[in-house]
């Protein structure tokens, strides 16, 4: 096959800049193409739980985003109304805090990694077409702005463009454990709002949270059910900031800030896995896999997978083990390791008050710095949900409150 490029990656933010900078690190020839230019806004819940900021580390990328003046959340709190369970995350690689970076600083900085490690970025570039030969993915056809239609080879094109993957809508791949959008969700940024690291809180019908993020500004997320969706965008403003007034501590706070931009959302999150190789394609990130983003687990998730993918590549390339066996080993990793975290967040989504079993173990966990350590620490992807959740465990849990 001739080949321009080993490797072409289709979306240059949080899965593609990651996997073009590993692949180029390795020494492969890596093309990155985005319709967008950097740096620039997109929708997202911003955090980046302890696993994605190890993986910064890893990567040598931790200490420019903290250069970049977001500050670090060392705490989750989950106000349920009745209860709060609050706590420091336990640490995942030597990590125990996480952040909540703009994504206009965030994408910039693992686009120019990206550049530096040696991957070539076309930026403001349109993918028309994936070019498929023989039922296999050769390349792409497409343009930058204003410019002449060109075609690009590569040994594997990569999709990691997202929920609307363009890779994924050509190759068509099988799509399972589906579920719908079971929520909406927007946010904005407001100045002079403090928060005590990440605050979440969940009413009937209703979740929201803050989170401190770049230039001393604050990040406000609002979620409710999708059946709402289209009565409550006719006044997104007003249905977010009536929200607030569901926790008085945060309605306070809302009133005394001041809102420095539109709220900005969606009602399309369905959630669901796809396979996530096949003929000279792979997907990683959203392309791969996506869900609600009421747990946040996205920018972790993207970086965990732009990792395994460009180690898969690499053992294709280099021989040790075909593309298909790599990417089905990757794909069983995956899905055991998502499942768990996939389940939780459907029902989080779903915002409605816990099930009475769930009620008596938060119950029984509010109060117990190490036990509700242990719960936060869940959500933010350091502790095993089967680890906490289990029959064992839960069992340890009631069984303290039931001595004390």
């Amino acid at each position: 096959m001739n080949a321009d490029y080993d490797v072409i990656v289709v979306g240059a933010r949080c899965a593609g800049s990651p996997t073009a900078m590993l692949l180029a690190r390795k020494g492969y020839r890596v093309l990155l193409v985005d319709k967008a230019t950097f740096p620039s806004d997109t929708m997202s819940t911003h955090i980046i739980h302890p696993p994605g900021v190890a993986a910064l580390k890893r990567w040598h990328l931790l200490q420019r985003l903290q250069d970049t003046g977001c500050p670090a959340i060392t705490k989750y709190s989950y106000d349920f109304g009745p209860i709060t369970i609050s706590g420091p995350l336990r640490p995942t690689q030597g990590v125990s805090q996480a952040y909540c970076p703009r994504r206009i600083v965030l994408d910039k900085l693992l686009v120019d990694a990206a550049i530096e490690a040696g991957a070539e970025l076309q930026e403001g570039f349109t993918v028309d077409e994936i070019l498929i030969e023989e039922g296999r993915v050769m390349g792409i056809r497409g343009r930058s702005n204003g410019g002449a239609p060109v075609t690009r080879r590569a040994r594997v094109v990569v999709g990691a463009d997202g929920l609307h993957s363009v890779v994924a809508k050509a190759v068509r791949p099988q799509q399972y454990n589906e579920r719908p959008t079971i929520s909406a969700q927007y946010y904005a940024y407001w100045s002079g709002l403090p928060t005590d690291g990440l605050e979440v809180y969940i009413r009937p019908d209703r979740a929201f949270g803050l989170a401190p993020t770049n230039n001393g500004l604050t990040m406000g997320v609002i979620a409710w059910p999708r059946a709402e969706f289209e009565t409550n965008r006719r006044d997104v403003e007003g249905n977010c900031l009536r929200a607030f007034e569901l926790a008085p501590n945060v309605h306070e706070r809302v009133r005394s800030a001041r809102l420095e931009t539109r709220f900005v959302g969606t009602g399309v999150l369905p959630n669901f896995f796809r396979k996530p190789y096949g003929a000279g394609w792979v997907l990683v990130g959203d392309a791969g896999y996506h869900k609600d983003p009421v747990t946040a687990q996205g920018i972790s998730d993207a970086f965990r997978s732009a990792e395994a993918v460009a180690d898969a590549l690499d053992d294709s390339f280099a021989g040790r083990i075909s593309l298909d066996d790599a990417m089905a080993c990757y794909q069983r990793v995956r899905d055991d390791s998502a499942m768990p975290i996939f389940q939780l967040t459907c029902e989080f989504a779903r915002i409605e008050p816990p099930p009475p079993e769930m009620q008596q173990l938060l119950g029984a966990v509010c109060g117990n710095e190490e036990t509700m350590s242990d719960f936060v620490s869940v959500l933010a992807g350091t502790v095993p949900p089967p680890e906490f959740f289990g029959p064992e465990n839960v069992g340890r849990i009631m069984a303290q409150t039931a001595h004390s």
